[in-house]
């Protein structure tokens, strides 16, 4: 604990666009009143932190330490928490705080409230910058923590907090979680395998759309989907066209979404979560014919992860991992950049020596 109550941290941050991340020290908040303090376990890498690092958005505010997939325990909680006690295993996601006062906050959407305060790179309320979890400890409000349960494993767990809300959140508030429906899931990596594993949980027929052909037997034999489709075979696509009821677009890449939206029935549902850096190109035509929808969506509110991690719980899913130590991670970065990875990787952030220096 520093002077003047604050707690000293030691992460990993990137100074510039290189994205090259090295060992930093800093200072958490004061905990407050109704805040949780958690020594961090595991933290997952996703590509929201790749364009970060590398700016690649335009929005980084350096030094940026990344993480927002967090899975630790608590060690101390202020006295007016009611949520937690020390030693509960907790999760904390893309989000720490939020105004608690718009029409979001006051609807239980608060991942769409206009002051949002991201975990990583975003600004606190007090104008300070935000600082992820590659790092040894974070302090939060307890109104944004969450439970995660005692049969997840903490390090399949630590990607539900982004990847596992980001899909789940949509498909329930869509009602693209009913027994029996067609669900197409484009791209399986750290979203879409999170994807097919929630539909078939759901009950739901569940097809994976993917530009490699290689990820075939791995979609059909090893996650348990119903069919797989090469997204640049026509022959595929158009055998497949109209026989969906809705779509999760989980890639990160560019892609011609109107060959995707020819998938669906009318009044399908496609829903974006997939975070390209380039705009996708959409027709009117596309959507007007068969009265086709396209939504985006943004992770998931406090209360979706929540009932996100039970679901999981009830049902074993937890994230497909490669677990790495945090000296290990710019090599991490560029293997996340050739998508070499199966399907998260998460950093050991309590196993690491952070090696810290100012």
């Amino acid at each position: 604990m520093e002077q003047g109550g604050k707690t000293a941290a030691r992460g990993w941050a990137a100074r510039d666009a290189s994205g090259l991340l090295s060992p930093y020290t800093f200072s958490r908040r004061v905990q407050g009143d109704g805040d949780v303090t958690i020594k961090v376990l595991f933290c997952g890498i996703c590509h929201t932190d790749l364009h970060v690092i590398k700016n690649e958005w335009g929005n980084a505010m350096y030094p940026v330490v990344p993480g927002h997939e967090v899975v630790g325990v608590d060690t101390d909680v202020g006295p007016g928490v009611t949520k937690f006690t020390a030693g509960d295993t907790v999760g904390v996601g893309y989000f720490v705080d939020s105004c608690s006062a718009c029409a979001s906050c006051g609807t239980g959407h608060e991942n769409y409230c206009p002051r949002l305060v991201l975990a990583s790179n975003g600004v606190d309320h007090d104008g300070a910058t935000t600082k992820g979890e590659f790092s040894d400890v974070v302090v939060v409000s307890q109104d944004y923590v969450v439970t995660v349960p005692e049969s997840l494993p903490p390090d399949g767990a630590a990607p539900l907090l982004c990847a596992g809300v980001t899909v789940y959140s949509p498909m329930v508030q869509y009602a693209l979680n009913e027994p029996g429906m067609h669900l197409g899931v484009v791209g399986l990596g750290g979203l879409g395998h999170m994807a097919v594993k929630f539909a078939k949980a759901f009950g739901m027929t569940v097809t994976v759309i993917s530009s490699s052909p290689g990820k075939r037997e791995e979609a059909l034999d090893r996650l348990g989907a119903d069919a797989f489709l090469i997204s640049h075979d026509a022959a595929q696509m158009k055998a497949a066209a109209g026989s969906m009821d809705g779509i999760i677009d989980t890639v990160s890449a560019g892609q011609q979404i109107v060959l995707l939206l020819e998938l669906l029935k009318p009044m399908g549902q496609m829903e974006v979560v997939g975070a390209p850096s380039k705009p996708l190109e959409l027709p009117v035509h596309a959507i007007i014919a068969g009265g086709k929808r396209v939504a985006g969506n943004g992770v998931g509110s406090i209360a979706d992860c929540q009932a996100m991690l039970y679901f999981a719980g009830e049902h074993g899913i937890a994230a497909d991992i490669e677990v790495v130590g945090m000296d290990y991670v710019n090599t991490v970065i560029e293997r996340l950049e050739r998508n070499d990875v199966r399907y998260r990787f998460i950093v050991d952030v309590a196993g690491s020596h952070l090696d810290a220096t100012a």
